[in-house]
């Protein structure tokens, strides 16, 4: 008959490694470190490997408990998640979330979204922390980001809820005294207002179905590193700017803006929320990211998810 893995002493290995001392994983699981220790040794003896070095100074990992760590620790993850959800689940949701967000996004479209979720949950606590730069979920104790990009490869989880156009717009005033730009080499003689964490910086770059690809730099009278404070600038015809639809649809519907070069287009971008990888969601977060995704899937603005024009 084939035993049963030794799930607890798994858990109990991932806790030790991951604290770094037989004393603290004791004191974390609440267990003696003679409990810790001969669950240790039953491992060891199962799988017929040291996992541990000891001595009385230090411990470290030996090559088989480094290979055997990421699947201890994922079941000391997945168990903990369990445990949570089922918990959260016999009660209403509670508990605190901590979430990073982009500040003229989150003012505009995130906050509107908070009352009701917090109405339908009153006994969870939101910590929400707004700014354009790239926070460390891990480090900083984040539970979940909204992010508006292209993400690059990372550990962390996505989940992508909707595409987002970028949209080359000017006032009117702008267009009657300088022109309408019709190709992106126009842009020369134009003046640019500049997002300071857009990729490319001062170079702005178009495809066109049938022309492809074309980048051009332009000169700016001002830079800003939030996209919301280069709107006045904009809106009095200082220049014209590379905005997010979010940003600027309702300018466009009542006539305060105007695309251009509609025929040339900017990679778009998308909203996504992430998640620290490794550790299962209590439910409480996953409660407020379905309530996300479903408001943010349906915004005027927003575009299906594979959008690419």
């Amino acid at each position: 008959m084939k035993r049963l893995p030794d799930l607890e002493a798994w858990a109990i290995f991932a806790r030790v490694a991951e604290s770094g001392s037989f004393a603290r994983a004791a004191a974390e699981c609440g267990l003696s470190q003679g409990t810790v220790s001969k669950a240790i040794t039953r491992l060891e003896e199962r799988m017929k490997s040291t996992l541990l070095h000891r001595t009385s100074r230090r411990m470290s990992l030996t090559e088989s408990g480094q290979a055997a760590l990421e699947r201890a620790l994922r079941i000391l993850a997945e168990g903990e998640a369990v445990e949570a959800e089922v918990t959260e689940q016999s009660r209403s949701l509670s508990g605190l979330i901590r979430v990073a967000a982009p500040m003229s996004f989150s003012i505009s479209h995130l906050a509107p979204l908070l009352p009701a979720f917090m109405q339908r949950h009153p006994d969870i606590l939101l910590d929400i922390q707004l700014s354009d730069e790239l926070v460390e979920l891990v480090a900083q104790g984040f539970d979940m980001a909204l992010r508006i990009s292209a993400l690059a490869d990372s550990s962390l989880l996505a989940r992508r809820l909707c595409a987002v156009r970028i949209l080359l717009v000017g006032a009117p005033a702008y267009f009657q005294r300088h022109g309408r730009p019709g190709h992106p080499r126009d842009l020369a003689q134009h003046q640019a207002l500049h997002y300071s964490y857009a990729r490319g910086g001062n170079v702005w770059r178009f495809r066109h179905a049938r022309h492809g690809e074309f980048a051009q730099a332009l000169p700016s009278p001002l830079r800003a590193n939030n996209a919301e404070a280069l709107a006045p600038a904009l809106l009095a015809g200082m220049g014209l700017a590379l905005q997010p639809e979010f940003l600027v649809w309702q300018d466009l519907q009542e006539g305060r803006l105007e695309t251009v070069m509609d025929d040339w287009q900017v990679e778009p971008v998308a909203l996504h929320i992430v998640t620290p990888p490794g550790r299962g969601r209590p439910a409480r977060v996953q409660a407020l990211i379905d309530y996300l995704a479903e408001r943010f899937a349906n915004a005027p603005w927003a575009q299906p998810v594979g959008t690419r024009a």
